[in-house]
């Protein structure tokens, strides 16, 4: 099956999947080890192309760290904001099979960076195209003033343009982002706003997290694509508009759905792969890892000497899956207000030089459900974020309640109005289940196709060729999982859709020119 949609960069390039038959011929059994976002993606093109798909999930709702569920007072609690870009092509197309008009995500108009000191950016007003859109951010950023371009280091600057994929992740094996940043010199709070929060947004410290990552995250928003900055987000809780409908599409394929299922090993057999979960066990024909790297070491360390013997290159695998590492825990604390913050906050704002704060957003902005609290109960709904938690004390009563009394610092110089408001109920979610995209050289990363037959993998922490990142990320690997199996089988795939490959200087002064603002 193909996108639904050509992308409105006429840059973007179609990656074409595996040929062969339409369908199966004989049946195949598939189990997919992760209800998330790479599982979802594997279990559609598996499904649409005649595979019995099993999917289980340990948690009791679908969509992974996009995830949502219901709690008390007809409230939800999620595991935090997620921005939707239109550069995210191929998480679009699997939204797309439940939803084929994109009814389910609305645009956010602005998304105001803010730094402590008191500078913004905004980019509602900026062109969508490259150059164009990086010359209007630094016209018309307070935080990048013209005479901060004397101390950038243009050989360093000129690196974020003459980029192709997949070669530069390996050229910054490595070096982290905040060497690169280093390197690069720009202005303190434009370092922050600008390009720090790219780091962040992926959980990590930027002294942990891969300079080669950093700068595919540049040109796929800056300098290499025409999609634009701006995002769109869901018009309701994550469950309630992306994943009960996707969930109910793959159901009429014949998809099984189990959550709250917790697998305990899985094993290479004759025929096969068996899949434990408690009493339980599951034959198939293939198995998709869809889970975390701390999931998906515990579950391949339980099952070791049989994987280990079904191929002589599995140890080698092992190892490096082994190696991968999660990154620092996140904190989500969700706000119910007893009165509305003030009528001109954003729906979404990202924050630089707080203690702990990330970004906030005022939910009734855009979920429905939290739009309907509000207007019953006269209040808000707000969610906080915040990345790369150090050390390990929020596993302590004491440590959560420190964790949410530095928040609400934080929210409070951000909104001052909401140091008045009475909080009417919170909950805190703390998790440490993001995969870390550090600095080891870019090949010591797993990729889909594994060398033990009948097992792959998908997850943001996979390595795919394109200059894709997390939820995107996850979509891209879980279909390339999910071509993979089929191409073994003989069975045609689906295509993939990236942002350009290459950068501005590789494309050519005439092809730029041609294009339109």
């Amino acid at each position: 099956m193909t996108q639904r949609r050509r992308p409105r960069d006429r840059f973007a390039e179609r990656i074409q999947g595996p040929q062969g038959r339409p369908r199966l011929l004989r049946p195949k059994r598939v189990t997919i080890i992760g209800a998330g976002i790479a599982g979802l993606a594997a279990a559609a093109i598996l499904a649409e192309h005649g595979a019995e798909v099993t999917v289980i999930e340990k948690t009791d709702y679908l969509g992974g760290r996009v995830g949502a569920w219901p709690v008390d007072d007809e409230r939800t609690m999620s595991r935090g904001f997620h921005a939707f870009f239109r550069q995210y092509y191929n998480l679009r197309d699997l939204l797309s099979r439940a939803d084929p008009e994109g009814e389910c995500l609305r645009p956010v108009d602005d998304y105001p960076l803010i730094h402590r000191r008191g500078s913004m950016d905004t980019f509602a007003s900026i062109p969508r195209t490259p150059p164009f859109n990086l010359l209007g951010f630094v016209w018309q950023s307070p935080t990048f003033p013209i005479r901060g371009l004397r101390d950038v280091d243009i050989a360093a600057a000129v690196e974020l343009i003459d980029v192709e994929f997949p070669a530069t992740y390996s050229y910054y094996d490595g070096e982290s982002a905040a060497d690169f940043l280093d390197r690069l010199r720009f202005p303190d709070e434009a370092r922050h706003l600008a390009l720090e929060v790219f780091a962040r947004s992926f959980f990590a410290d930027p002294t942990e997290f891969s300079a080669g990552e950093l700068v595919a995250m540049f040109h796929t928003y800056f300098t290499g694509s025409a999609e634009g900055l701006l995002f769109d987000v869901p018009v309701d809780d994550y469950d309630t508009a992306l994943w009960a409908p996707l969930g109910g599409y793959l159901e009429s394929l014949g998809v099984t759905i189990e959550t709250g299922t917790t697998v305990t090993s899985i094993d290479p057999t004759e025929s096969g792969w068996t899949t434990t979960t408690g009493e339980a066990n599951l034959e198939s024909d293939a198995v998709v890892l869809a889970v975390d790297p701390a999931a998906a070491r515990d579950l391949l360390s339980a099952s070791h000497d049989s994987l280990v013997d079904s191929a002589p290159a599995a140890q080698r695998w092992m190892e490096t899956i082994g190696s991968q590492t999660n990154a620092p825990a996140f904190a989500v604390l969700r706000l119910w207000l007893g009165t509305p913050v003030a009528d001109h906050r954003p729906a979404f704002l990202g924050t630089s030089g707080y203690d702990l704060l990330d970004n906030v957003s005022v939910l009734e902005r855009f979920e429905a459900g939290a739009r309907a609290w509000s207007e019953s109960h006269h209040g808000s709904v707000l969610e906080l974020h915040a990345y790369a938690l150090e050390g390990d004390s929020y596993d302590t009563e004491r440590g959560r309640a420190d964790i949410v009394a530095r928040l609400l610092s934080d929210l409070h110089h951000v909104y001052p109005e909401t140091a008045a408001l009475t909080i009417v109920d919170q909950e805190l979610l703390i998790e440490a289940d993001c995969g870390l995209t550090d600095t080891r050289p870019w090949e010591d990363r797993p990729e889909p196709s594994t060398p033990i037959p009948g097992l792959v993998v998908a997850g943001d922490y996979v390595r795919c060729n394109t200059p894709v990142a997390l939820m995107e990320r996850a979509a891209t690997t879980g279909y390339l999982a999910a071509n993979h199996l089929l191409s073994t089988w003989r069975v045609e795939g689906t295509d993939l859709w990236s942002p350009p490959t290459r950068g501005l200087l590789r494309r050519g002064v005439l092809g730029l020119i041609r294009r339109r603002r």
